[in-house]
């Protein structure tokens, strides 16, 4: 597929603030270059500051790249050479460039603005969505639910910023975006949940440190496996480098990669999967007239009718498995047919068991169209009629151009940054990838699928202030909206912490903000989580 937003089939921003000090100026450009403090082997850390506004609010923006290490390096130690002694590698040892883009605001106080770290996801996905399509000061314009047109594209003033409640700090992963890596193994150093924290840890307290925003309300904002990134992350900064965070914004959330609905076949006897994605199934259906009989008038009280019986009576029938009654079973499927719009023999054939790519080439086959995966709002025809599985994402194929080219004139004519350079919005990273993970409190890495939930849970025992905000769309089939409102009321927390989190929920897909009005409703819910939890009076 044309981007890797998505986990594995399918993607905050680092800020800065010192105690009581003002935010770094611009310098002129013909000013004395400042020693590097942050330079490596392969990389050095750079900059390019240029200025502009949005919404009425004056910002200086820094486009540039940061110089980060594995876990085990020593700075102290790879200062003094190979030859040191405490020196843990030599001077090939890997390191990664990592570029971002980060929004001040002009002539506030570090301690009196909020600064929020933004990424996608992938993992192998850059943050061109998220900075072109939701927060950055320019958007682009594409298509609703149709194929987008080709270029010239149209990038306009973003009335939906979110630079009226937060500084913005736009992060690409290793290897993604303008982000690059090198050294000895290192792929091994950079690629795998637990590598990708740490890189991201790292990131973040060089940004803290270099921008003197230590001091400032501070919050993760992560899509897709941006989600599972960020718990991660806030559980290895706050416990492990005492740093605390106001809230973590999770959009398109997966964290227990167990709940899938890509091929969940794969895991037979865990049957979570079909149950999660049954209302994302059914809400797909009501928007393209699949539903048999009277359309239900309002979405959000239909899908919250098939949650019910999705985690009831369909759950149980999974759970019986060979022993559900032949007359039970296809009753099932027909109360599946009422919800899905999905054939009933289709149904029984597939043992009650659809997963995501099945529907996805299934529910519009009779009319040769296949239903997005990122946003099922979207059709594209079908590329092989005889095929089981969709084989491409039609939201992906409409609008991945428009994203793609609109950044890569914006960065370089207006961030002045990136002339002559590659930008790489989706790296293929799956073949590399080290999905086991660590959970906190435990000696190994864990086998099979990655469940950063206990992450997330540790992070808000030991800072109980710790505030959430989850949000979704009903048609995204990629990280299904239930899916992770499942997860939360599963995390191994107290029950006066579950207070602590937040739900929205919007007519669009993966990409909320690709939805026109669902972005303005996410930039409110957005912003007043922001301000209500900043500390900022």
């Amino acid at each position: 597929m044309k981007r890797a937003n998505i986990v594995f089939a399918t993607v905050a921003v680092a800020a800065l603030v010192g105690i009581g000090l003002a935010a770094e100026a611009p310098q002129p450009k013909d000013a004395a270059p400042k020693p590097d403090l942050y330079s490596g082997k392969f990389f050095k850390s750079e900059e390019s500051v240029t200025t502009g506004s949005a919404g009425g609010i004056s910002y200086h923006a820094t486009a540039g790249t940061l110089v980060v290490h594995p876990a085990d390096w020593n700075d102290s130690a790879q200062n003094g050479g190979a030859k040191n002694p405490d020196a843990k590698g030599d001077e090939s040892s890997a390191e990664a460039s990592i570029f971002f883009v980060y929004y001040a605001k002009d002539g506030a106080r570090p301690d009196q603005r909020p600064i929020t770290f933004i990424y996608n996801g992938g993992p192998g996905s850059a943050t061109v969505w998220l900075h072109m399509g939701a927060w950055g000061p320019k958007r682009v314009v594409t298509a609703d639910d149709t194929h987008n047109p080709a270029a010239p594209y149209q990038i306009v003033d973003n009335d939906q910023t979110l630079l009226d409640a937060s500084d913005l700090v736009f992060i690409d992963a290793p290897s993604t975006g303008f982000s690059r890596i090198a050294g000895k193994d290192k792929e091994k150093a950079f690629y795998g949940v637990d590598p990708d924290g740490q890189a991201f840890a790292s990131f973040i307290q060089e940004f803290l440190a270099k921008y003197n925003r230590f001091n400032s309300p501070k919050y993760l904002f992560g899509e897709s496996y941006g989600t599972p990134r960020s718990a991660v992350l806030v559980n290895d900064l706050e416990t492990e480098h005492d740093i605390d965070f106001n809230g973590v914004i999770l959009l398109s959330q997966i964290l227990n990669f167990d709940l899938s609905v890509d091929r969940p076949e794969y895991n037979p006897g865990v049957n979570l999967p079909y149950e999660v994605a049954l209302p994302t199934y059914a809400a797909t259906a009501w928007y393209h007239n699949k539903l048999p009989g009277k359309k239900p008038a309002d979405l959000p009280s239909f899908v919250q009718s098939v949650e019910r019986f999705a985690m009831g009576e369909y759950a149980q029938a999974l759970q019986a498995g060979a022993g559900l009654p032949a007359k039970q079973k296809l009753d099932i499927a027909n109360k599946l047919h009422n919800v899905t719009g999905l054939p009933v023999w289709y149904i029984m054939k597939a043992n009650l068991r659809i997963d995501g790519g099945e529907f996805e080439k299934t529910l519009q086959d009779d009319a040769g169209l296949s239903t997005g995966r990122l946003d099922t709002r979207f059709s594209g025809i079908t590329l092989d009629p005889l095929s089981e599985r969709s084989d491409y994402d039609p939201q992906s194929a409409s609008i991945s151009s428009a994203y793609i080219s609109a950044f890569n004139a914006y960065v370089r004519a207006t961030l002045n940054y990136g002339q002559g350079r590659l930008y790489v919005p989706s790296a293929r990273l799956y073949r590399d990838w080290d999905m086991r993970h660590k959970p906190p409190g435990q000696q190994f890495p864990g086998r099979g699928a990655a469940n950063v939930m206990p992450d997330l849970a540790n992070a808000m025992k030991q800072n109980p202030n710790l505030k959430i905000l989850l949000m979704g769309g009903y048609y995204d089939l990629a990280t299904p909206y239930y899916e992770g409102w499942y997860e939360m009321h599963q995390l191994p927390i107290p029950d006066q912490l579950q207070k602590n989190i937040q739900y929205h929920y919007f007519q669009s897909g993966h990409m909320v903000y690709a939805h026109q009005d669902s972005l303005k409703e996410m930039h409110t819910a957005t912003a007043d989580f922001i301000r209500a939890t900043s500390n900022v009076k």
